[in-house]
């Protein structure tokens, strides 16, 4: 598990792999990450949208960003916490994700970012 805060907002991040599959006649490696966002401030805020940087290591890296998570845009309120699953398919079996959420804080009105750590993305079988 990797950890970091970020302006009182602590994100924590699991890894699992799922599986190898075809597509396409070629193999895909699936993985699962598993995101805690927990609001460690005293301000109501809420995640508005997110960016990814998708690291392969037998491909060009991948962009991604758009409104909110998994079709979500939480307001998570002092205390609390939001987690939600999500996932993504490499061409190898390792790689890496970053990137950072765009958050509104309720009290300032003001946006801002938190950044979500690197996270590996291995599969334990092709780990020495």
């Amino acid at each position: 598990m990797v950890q970091q805060v970020t302006k009182g907002i602590k994100i924590s991040v699991e890894t699992h792999f799922e599986g190898t599959f075809y597509n396409n006649h070629k193999m895909q490696y699936a993985f699962k990450y598993l995101i805690t966002i927990e609001n460690q401030s005293k301000d109501l805020v809420q995640l508005t949208s997110r960016y990814w940087k998708i690291k392969d290591a037998l491909s060009s890296n991948q962009v991604v960003f758009g409104e909110g998570v998994v079709g979500k845009k939480p307001v998570i309120k002092p205390g609390d916490s939001y987690t939600y699953n999500s996932g993504c398919l490499l061409v190898s079996p390792f790689g890496a994700m970053r990137g950072y959420f765009t958050m509104i804080n309720f009290t300032t009105t003001r946006r801002f970012k938190v950044k979500v750590p690197t996270f590996r993305l291995s599969a334990p079988f092709a780990m020495n």
